[in-house]
């Protein structure tokens, strides 16, 4: 079997975050290998990650954390780690300005978090297959 795609899933929701590891870790492609609560501790650990030479393929982030939002934390790694980066932003605000800052920050996807299951796993493997 080829490599596993590597998710870091950012959200200040425990429950949100739980969902979201069950989905990604039920299929044989994928592998959530780190998870954070808010956007400080997202930048934080994934510059960690990096530095071990294990950053993870794709960042699945809420846009609305406290400490750092989404938007602040997304632009900050993909400045720091570009071009091998990839971040998809989430929310449950179905708000162009959202989709517009996503896009200013570098996002390479932007997502409702009542997008069905399998538009989410469509996403995180488009923007892989993308990044090779």
């Amino acid at each position: 079997m080829d490599e596993k795609i590597t998710v870091m899933l950012v959200d200040d929701q425990q429950l949100v975050r739980g969902g979201l590891k069950m989905l990604v870790d039920s299929q044989p492609d994928l592998q959530v290998v780190m998870e954070a609560d808010d956007g400080a501790a997202a930048v934080d650990s994934y510059a960690r990650l990096a530095e071990q030479g294990h950053a993870p393929n794709i960042v699945l982030m809420d846009v609305r954390m406290p400490v750092l939002d989404g938007l602040q934390a997304a632009t900050r790694i993909l400045e720091m780690h570009a071009p091998q980066s990839h971040v998809i932003m989430l929310t449950t605000f179905d708000l162009d300005e959202y989709v517009y800052s996503a896009v200013r920050a570098g996002a390479s996807g932007f997502l409702l978090k009542d997008a069905p299951p399998e538009e989410l796993l469509g996403a995180v493997r488009t923007v892989y297959r993308g990044m090779r």
